[in-house]
């Protein structure tokens, strides 16, 4: 016996997101019919908020209601002599709860990859030497996957900073190869952002 075509649609939907299958995306909107009403109008709302409100930081690239993140808002309250370059909006979250890094970040928006023709004309690195050069930065952590396309993107990146007074440093021990970042545990997080390695 089939479901409604109103439920269908909503399983269809949900198996859109990543990591729900069949099974769970039956659950989640046979989920919703237990929901009250109050409850399903936030989350209706809240969806159709994300796509229509949440943009990109105009300096980092981070995720954000305005033109600027919460990080940039307050940058007298961090070290603006150290920048963070991550690939995601959602490594920053991950640095962040970590609560051991106060600088400020970068958000590459993706990874250098010819294969799959991303240059770096593609990803945000433009925006990142004018931050630089326009900055007063002593450091500058790669924090990327160490995958090929992590590692072509750190070596390009610590190419153009050649020449320059600034560390270049990215992150190692205990972070295996081609793991997203997101799987990693907080202490190996830990680790490999205290045990960063510099490459320039």
């Amino acid at each position: 016996m089939k479901y409604p075509s109103i439920i269908n649609n909503l399983i269809e939907c949900f198996k859109k997101l990543p990591s729900i299958g069949e099974k769970s995306a039956e659950r989640l909107a046979l989920a919703t019919l237990d929901m009250d009403e109050d409850i399903l109008n936030v989350f209706s709302e809240s969806l159709k908020n994300v796509k229509q409100k949440v943009k990109n930081c105009r300096i980092c690239n981070h995720l954000s209601e305005g033109d600027l993140c919460e990080i940039c808002k307050n940058v007298e309250q961090r070290d603006q002599t150290t920048m963070c370059i991550v690939e995601e909006p959602k490594n920053i979250i991950l640095f962040e709860k970590l609560g051991k890094y106060n600088g400020l970040y970068h958000v590459l928006g993706g990874l250098i990859s010819p294969i799959d023709g991303i240059t770096p004309d593609d990803i945000n690195i433009n925006s990142l030497m004018d931050r630089i050069k326009d900055g007063n930065f002593k450091e500058v952590i790669i924090a990327i996957k160490p995958s090929i396309e992590g590692e072509t993107t750190a070596l390009y990146i610590s190419k153009l900073l050649e020449g320059m007074p600034i560390k270049v440093t990215k992150i190692a021990h205990g972070v295996p190869l081609g793991v997203e970042m997101e799987y990693l545990d907080s202490l190996t997080l830990e680790m490999a952002f205290e045990d960063r390695q510099d490459i320039s």
